[in-house]
C-alpha cells in the first residue's frame, strides 16, 4: 500500500515538473507580443486563424474584451491580467489602458468605429481603445487596425439593425481614418492583420498570395447597398462571378464610391 502511494507522489511529482518545464520552455520562445482589442468576447473569433499563425510565429499575445467602452466581464466575474495568453478586463480592478502598452511591442484593433476614429484623431480619450491608442503612439508603439469595418459598432449593428453608416457618417469615418494614418497608425484589411504584424515586428515585408488578385471578392448571389457599405471604400476594387446579380442601389453607390467591380 505505501509503495503504491509513493509511486503515485512520484509519477504526480514528475508531472508537475516536466509540466513547469514546458511553461519556462515556452516563456523563454516568445520574445514579442502584441495586445487584441475587441468589442466583445464573440468578436475574435473570426480571427482564430490569424491567433493560431501568431503561435505557430512564437509572438504572444492578450486579448482585451470590451463591453461597452470603458468595462469587460467574463461570465459573472471581473477578470484582470493574470499570466501567458491572459485575458484582459477594462475595469476598475483591471490595470489602467493608459499602462497597457507599455508591456507590448504593438496594439491591434481588428474594428474601429466612428467614436472612436473620431477621438483618436482629435486626441481625445474618454474610451478605452483610444486611451490605449493615445498611450501606444506616445510611447512609439505600432497602432494595427482594421479598416475594411463599417464604423458602426457591433452593439449598435444589433440595436439598430442596420449594417452601415449613412453617407454623411462615412464621409466623416473615411476622413477620419485618413486622419489616422498621418498620425502613423497602420491601416490594414482584417484578413491581412497577421501579415502586418509580422511585417512590422519582424521587419521584413511579407507577400500575400491575394497581392496577384488585388480587391474585395463577392462570394454571394446579390450584392446590395448594404454590402456595399460595410465591406467597400472609396476607389477599392470588387471582384465578382458574372453570374452575380448587383442592385440598383448597389450600382449607385459603387458609381458614387468610384469602385472598379472586375467580372470573373
Amino acid at each position: 500500500m505505501e509503495h503504491n502511494t509513493n509511486l503515485e507522489l512520484k509519477v504526480l511529482v514528475e508531472t508537475i515538473v516536466r509540466d513547469l518545464l514546458e511553461k519556462a520552455n515556452s516563456a523563454q520562445k516568445v520574445h514579442k507580443k502584441v495586445l487584441f482589442i475587441f468589442c466583445d468576447s464573440s468578436a475574435h473569433e473570426l480571427f482564430t486563424d490569424q491567433l493560431i499563425q501568431l503561435d505557430n510565429t512564437e509572438i504572444g499575445y492578450d486579448l482585451l474584451f470590451l463591453d461597452g467602452e470603458t468595462s469587460a466581464w467574463l461570465g459573472l466575474h471581473q477578470i484582470e491580467s493574470t499570466g501567458s495568453t491572459k485575458v484582459i478586463a477594462a475595469d476598475e480592478l483591471a490595470p489602467a489602458p493608459l499602462e497597457l502598452p507599455k508591456e507590448y511591442e504593438a496594439v491591434v484593433i481588428p474594428e474601429i468605429d466612428l467614436d472612436n476614429a473620431a477621438r483618436i484623431a482629435l486626441g481625445l480619450k474618454g474610451s478605452v481603445k483610444a486611451e490605449i491608442v493615445f498611450s501606444a503612439l506616445t510611447l512609439g508603439k505600432p497602432v494595427i487596425i482594421g479598416e475594411d469595418v463599417p464604423g458602426i459598432k457591433r452593439a449598435d449593428r444589433r440595436t439598430l439593425k442596420k449594417l452601415s453608416l449613412p453617407p454623411a457618417y462615412q464621409k466623416l469615418f473615411i476622413q477620419y481614418k485618413e486622419d489616422l494614418k498621418n498620425m502613423g497608425v497602420i491601416l490594414t484589411k482584417q484578413e491581412r492583420i497577421y501579415e502586418a504584424i509580422l511585417e512590422k515586428l519582424s521587419g521584413s515585408p511579407t507577400h500575400s498570395s491575394e497581392s496577384e488578385d488585388k480587391g474585395k471578392r463577392f462570394e454571394g448571389n446579390v450584392v446590395t447597398a448594404d454590402w456595399v457599405h460595410y465591406y467597400l471604400e472609396e476607389n477599392d476594387s470588387l471582384i465578382v462571378n458574372k453570374k452575380v446579380l448587383i442592385t440598383p442601389q448597389a450600382k449607385d453607390l459603387l458609381n458614387e464610391k468610384r469602385i472598379d467591380v472586375k467580372f470573373v
